[in-house]
This record gives C-alpha cells, sequence and structure tokens, in this order.
C-alpha cells in the first residue's frame, strides 16, 4: 500500500510561516517528513552598505519575540570585528537583559505557545476544584492559584466561552484527543496557570524595557556598552528591576516548573513524547554571564548522544548549503562567504490528505529539489539540535554543578532516567530547567553590578573605524531558541557581507547534498500519528522546539521580482 502525504500548513502558534508535509505508512506511523519555510524577509541584504553601528538595530527586526537576541548579535559582531570590550557595567546589563528575555519567552512559550498541545481545556471543565486545588500540592509547595475559589472562577470563565461559542485563544484545538494524558483537575490547574501567565508576561515585559527602554524592540544597547546609564546610577529603577523579578522568578517556580513536573509525571507513559529524539548531536554556547569569570551555561557539543564526552566548538567548520533550498549557490559555504540569491521553484500538484481524512489534490513541496526558504547550516557535515535541551546538556555533561543540582533534582523529583531527557518531554523540560537555572542564580550577576557601580560608572567605551581598513567578525551565544551566530564583513566603512545563522535553521533545516534531515524532520519519522485529519502528535514535536521562522528565513530580491506567490485556503490549506 502507497504511503499517504500529510501537510499541515501553517504550523499556528509559532513565530513565522512553516509547513510539515510527512508521508504515512498504513498504520499512521511517519516514514517522511519535510519542513518548509514558506515566506522570507530581506534583513541581511537591506543591511548591507550601511554603517555596521546600525546593525543591530536593523538585524533586531528579524522578529518580534527574540528581538534583543538579534539586536544583541548585531552589536556585538561589530564589537567583535573591531576588536572593542564593552565595560564590565555594560556587559552585566547585557546580561540582565538577556536573563529577563529568556524568563519571558520560555514561559509564554510553554503556556500560549506549546501549553494546549498538553492541556485538554474543555476536560478542565469537568474537573473538580476542591480536588484539583489539593492535587496542585504534589507539585509545589506553595501554588499560585490554584486556590479552590480561584479554579472555580477560571471554569466559570471558560464555560462562559464555552456557552457562546467562543473559545478564543482554544479554538480549534484538538480536545479529547487520545494522547491527552492530564486528569481533569490537572488540566483545570494548567488552565488556570495559562491566564496568569498572560498576568506575568506583562511584568516579564516590564523588566527588560527596565534597562532597556521598551520591549520588544528595546533601544540601549549601542556598540562600545549601553547607553542606560541613568538607570543604573537610580536606586529607584534598579529596586524595581529586583522587585519584578522576583515576582516572575516566584511563578517560574511556582507554576512553571511545577506544572513540568506535573506533565512529566503523567506524559511519561505517552510513547509519542518518550520516543528518542531523532538526532542526538547537540551545540549550544555559553551564555549568561553571572560576574567578571563566570557563566551560568557553557559551550560544547555531544556526539551521538554521549554525554561522557564534550567537545570544544570549531568555528570555521561551520557551515550553511542550500542543495534543498530556494537559492541559486548549493555548495556548502562558511557563514563570512555566504550568498542568498534567490532560486524559488515552486510546488507541484500531489495528492494528499484533507481535513475531512479524503485524498484531495493539492500543492506539495518537490522533496527531490529545493523545498524551503531556509538553508541547512551543519557543523563538520553532521545536522545539530541547538536549543535549551542542548543549553542543558552540554552544561550536565561538562559537570557544571549548577546545572547538574538542577537537572538530578527534576529527574528525581518526576521519577525519570535520565534517557528521558533525549525526547519531546525532555526538550519541553528543558527550557524549564534552564529558566530555573537562571532564577537560582542570575541575581548574582544583579548584584555583581550594584558592588561595580561603587566604583566604576564606565558604562562604554570609544573606538574609531578606520575606513582603509577590512574588517570581519562574529557574535555567537544562546538565546531562548539555542545557538545564535551573526557574521559581519566591514569595508570601506560599511557593511559589506551578513549573514545571521540562527537557531530555527539548525533545528528546521531541510536535507542537506548527503541527504541528512535537519532535528524537525529526522524528530517526525517514525513517529505514530493516531488520527491524520487531527495530527497532535505533528504539532506537539514540532513546537517542542519553539520554532522562529522569521528568523531562520530573511532574504529578498532587491530588483522587485516576484518569487512566489502564496494564497491562504481556509478550507483545503491545512489538515490542522
Amino acid at each position: 500500500m502507497a504511503n499517504k502525504r500529510v501537510i499541515v500548513d501553517p504550523i499556528t502558534r509559532i513565530e513565522g510561516h512553516l509547513r510539515i508535509e510527512v508521508e504515512v505508512d498504513e498504520n499512521n506511523i511517519i516514514q517522511n517528513a519535510f519542513s518548509t519555510a514558506t515566506l522570507w524577509r530581506g534583513l541581511e541584504t537591506i543591511v548591507k552598505n550601511r554603517d555596521p553601528r546600525d546593525a543591530g538595530f536593523l538585524m533586531q527586526r528579524i522578529c518580534g519575540v527574540c528581538t534583543f537576541s538579534h539586536y544583541r548579535a548585531g552589536i556585538e559582531a561589530v564589537e567583535n570585528a573591531l576588536d572593542i570590550v564593552p565595560p564590565f557595567n555594560a556587559k552585566l546589563t547585557r546580561s540582565l537583559m538577556n536573563q529577563a528575555l529568556f524568563m519571558h519567552d520560555h514561559m509564554v512559550h510553554f503556556y500560549h505557545l506549546h501549553g494546549l498541545d498538553w492541556v485538554d481545556v474543555v476536560s478542565a471543565l469537568k474537573a473538580n476544584p476542591a480536588k484539583a486545588a489539593k492535587e496542585a500540592f504534589k507539585y509545589t509547595d506553595s501554588p499560585i492559584a490554584t486556590g479552590e475559589n480561584d479554579l472555580i472562577k477560571v471554569q466559570k470563565r471558560v464555560k462562559e466561552f464555552v456557552q457562546r461559542g467562543e473559545l478564543g485563544p482554544f479554538a480549534n484545538a484538538y480536545w479529547g484527543h487520545e494522547t491527552f494524558k492530564f486528569t481533569p483537575e490537572q488540566n483545570l490547574i494548567a488552565l488556570s496557570h495559562y491566564l496568569k501567565a498572560l498576568e506575568v508576561q506583562r511584568t516579564a515585559a516590564q523588566l527588560m524595557a527596565i534597562f532597556g527602554g521598551k520591549q520588544p524592540h528595546p533601544q540601549s544597547l549601542t556598540v562600545g556598552g549601553v547607553t542606560c546609564v541613568m538607570d543604573l546610577l537610580d536606586p529607584s529603577r534598579m529596586g524595581e528591576y529586583l522587585v519584578k523579578y522576583k515576582e516572575v522568578a516566584n511563578f517560574i517556580e511556582h507554576a512553571y516548573y511545577a506544572d513540568i513536573l506535573m506533565a512529566a509525571s503523567v506524559y511519561i507513559k505517552e510513547p509519542s513524547v518518550t520516543a528518542k529524539a531523532g538526532i542526538m548531536n547537540f551545540m549550544s554556547h555559553k551564555e549568561m554571564q553571572l560576574n567578571r569569570s563566570e557563566y551560568l551555561f557553557d559551550t560544547g557539543i555531544i556526539l551521538d548522544g554521549d554525554l561522557s564526552k564534550v567537545y570544544s566548538i570549531n568555528e570555521d567548520l561551520i557551515t550553511e548549503e542550500a542543495t534543498h533550498s530556494w537559492y541559486e549557490d548549493d555548495e556548502p559555504l562558511h557563514p563570512y562567504n555566504g550568498k542568498t540569491n534567490p532560486k524559488y521553484t515552486g510546488l507541484k500538484q500531489r495528492a494528499t490528505i484533507g481535513i475531512d481524512g479524503q485524498e484531495i489534490e493539492s500543492k506539495s513541496i518537490d522533496e527531490k529539489g529545493k523545498y524551503s526558504w531556509m538553508k541547512a547550516p551543519r557543523y563538520d557535515g553532521k545536522a545539530m539540535e541547538v536549543g535549551p535541551l542542548a543549553a542543558i546538556l552540554v552544561s550536565y555533561a561538562k559537570g557544571n554543578k549548577k546545572i547538574v543540582k538542577i537537572v538530578d533534582e527534576f529527574l528525581a523529583k518526576a521519577n525519570l532516567p535520565k534517557e528521558a531527557l533525549f525526547t519531546t518531554l525532555g526538550r519541553t523540560a528543558a527550557r524549564a530547567l534552564q529558566v530555573k537555572a537562571i532564577i537560582d542564580n542570575g541575581l548574582e550577576t544583579f548584584y555583581t553590578l550594584i558592588e561595580n557601580l561603587k566604583v566604576d560608572q564606565d558604562t562604554c567605551t570609544t573606538y574609531k573605524i578606520d575606513n582603509t581598513k577590512e574588517y570581519k567578525g562574529r557574535f555567537i551565544g544562546d538565546v531562548p531558541r539555542g545557538m545564535l551566530s551573526h557574521w559581519i564583513r566591514i569595508k570601506n566603512g560599511v557593511v559589506e557581507n551578513y549573514q545571521a545563522v540562527v537557531p530555527s535553521t539548525w533545528n528546521a533545516s531541510p536535507e542537506d547534498a548527503k541527504g541528512f534531515k535537519g532535528a524537525y524532520e529526522q524528530n517526525l519519522i517514525g513517529l505514530k500519528v493516531k488520527d491524520i485529519t487531527k495530527p497532535l502528535e505533528i504539532i506537539r514535536v514540532i513546537h517542542s522546539f519553539d520554532p522562529c521562522i522569521a528568523c531562520a528565513v530573511h532574504v529578498m530580491d532587491t530588483k522587485g521580482k516576484d518569487l512566489g506567490v502564496y494564497k491562504v485556503d481556509p478550507v483545503y490549506g491545512s489538515s490542522c
């Protein structure tokens, strides 16, 4: 019997536009998978011939979610090229802003982007609030928003939505799906935290804005340092940061982390989230400066899931190729020499599965040709997974005491083996573990900054650009979705070439010339889908990476040529 093709397009609750196509056999087991970025942007081209000091401000527009990440990367790539070392106060301030970003980003991801893959909201309406209130104490000694009265109010609020047929953000989900495992009471706990997180994420955004001026798109970084010196010297502003930090940290500790423990205790019995990861190569870079010499997370590479050995990163071995990407130059190139000349080849007609389960004629990718706007980054020819799971695994394998403590405590509380980390469940848990590490240790950065300001108030370094010289530099670090690098060449005082190799490009890349797939594709192969008209398992795996496709695709045709026409068909354009 021939395999059936299922298209999920668009993947919702992500940043950007992503299409997943899979081939399933007669048992609905995925035999092949393809990840396609369907839209693109023009930042790498736009920044050319600009003053390099503008790069950070332009590149942060890659994305409206991780704006600080690309802003900082653009600034620090230029600093690296010009051999500029920012003052210690600037480094610490950037680290505090980064901590705020991670806390905001991971919390929003779990509840508002990934949460409905785990939580059956309609089931929560059948819960016993008193029983649910007691259940919450199994996962933390100080539950948040789970008192009996709190839960009664949540139920009433959602029931009114249901009765009016206006589920809002909860609409179009797969309620009652066989792979949902929470009890009604556990669903009610998570639902209450979903709503509470809408409030707390606002505080987390304000945390970033204290030093950034605003969020999204903060404005206080500049080549050489930071410009928020008046905020740093204002005790009330520093106090405001501390108060808001502790408020967000409290929610992370007693709601987010607790809900991950709850999910781990239940979903360990669900095969679709506990299958071994398709790619067992992980890469991360040191991040989150705590003091003059220490970072919270470490640099390294793990190959084949072997935690007994961590390899150093050789930046010369990073390449991007475009064999199956809509660009002209297929060969693997180092980012300093990267090219982004588009070559769109379109889609083709093929029989696929519609939302009613029947075969229909639909536009589909040509998997033997080019099928995505994302390139294929590789390290020494190998596909890698980047992200919070990679950061946790590398630091754990290197014996980082702060991370080892948090991981071992989590595995013990959840009664999970170490192997459970190498799964969709582990990838989702890793985000909570990462912010748990931040809230447990991040205030060391804050107090180090306070002490340093008593004796040193420098926040910016002077420098000069020599227009007769050529420069090249890069930023490499870890951001909420994994290892990010920006690569810049400067000539005649302006940007000659710019390439951003972002986490979602690593994870969502198409096949390379050797037939090796990226993490999205490889992690879907072998997955059993209960109902191909309701592919929750596919959505859950992809969401566990927190896709940011606007970051991953950023090229335009400067001549104004049409590269493709896209139409959203509300009936047959989606299988989800």
